[in-house]
């Protein structure tokens, strides 16, 4: 919707948007906004039927075009069968990144392959991937998620491997940026701060309320407002934009 008018707009009327991550939490709210908006939207999910299928009727419910596969993206291969299901995105979110915790000289390998190739390899490859058709197209919008305080350069001593790969997605970015620019193609990132979403328990949520300046978490929501502009307007590419009330961890 505008919010200024109230009417519905057409903007991605036409359009093919693939949101990895699209089931749940920020990407689902991405989902309907890109349904919404006029967009066929293919909605990826990794193991829930259950949540899958809740967000294809969503989108049905608001008069959008939704299709849904499940795809599990933790192993090497994973961009290429994402893309085997929707191909030739007009539009690609990356949503998803697994999250884990720990200090740093306690990380092995394992550790950090994991990590880095959900966070970094399988966004970047499908990138590489989607961004050929979107060149040929003349079009293309390709939005990734990085995490709380990873705009730029910083120390971190519980998230080094998960906040670095999340970093790195800025040249990934600003990459796509200068490689499909001439062709109308935009690539962004967005940095969320403390966000509540539904795979959070209390204790989780507390601590969002209490570490986040303004005394309340992020609504994903607020995050999907800014996505949704970021992708709507073409002037913005290979910008990382911090969504975080000026959260400091």
């Amino acid at each position: 919707m505008d919010s200024e008018s109230g009417t519905k707009t057409t903007i991605f009327e036409g359009r093919r948007a693939l949101v990895i991550g699209g089931t749940g939490g920020i990407g689902r709210a991405v989902a309907l906004g890109l349904a919404e908006r006029g967009a066929l939207v293919g909605v990826h999910g990794g193991f829930s039927r259950e949540r899958l299928e809740g967000t294809l009727q969503a989108i049905a419910k608001a008069g959008g075009k939704g299709i849904g596969f499940l795809c599990p993206v933790e192993e090497t291969g994973a961009a290429e069968r994402v893309l085997a299901h929707f191909p030739e995105p007009d539009i690609l979110v990356c949503s998803w990144g697994p999250f884990r915790q720990g200090a740093l000289e306690d990380l092995d390998g394992e550790f950090w392959q994991k990590i880095t190739l959900g966070n970094l390899v399988f966004p970047g490859t499908i990138i590489s991937l989607a961004i050929r058709g979107m060149m040929k197209k003349n079009y293309g919008r390709i939005l990734l998620f990085g995490g709380t305080n990873t705009d730029t350069i910083r120390g971190f001593t519980t998230t080094a491997a998960y906040s670095a790969a999340k970093t790195a997605l800025g040249v990934v970015a600003k990459s796509a940026a200068r490689t499909g620019a001439k062709q109308g193609v935009t690539c962004n990132v967005i940095c969320p701060g403390l966000t509540d979403t539904e795979y959070l328990d209390e204790t989780a949520r507390s601590y969002n309320r209490e570490r986040s300046p303004c005394g309340r978490a992020l609504e994903t929501a607020d995050i999907a407002c800014t996505a949704l502009g970021i992708l709507e307007n073409p002037g913005i590419n290979g910008a990382v934009v911090s969504v975080d009330q000026g959260v400091v961890l």
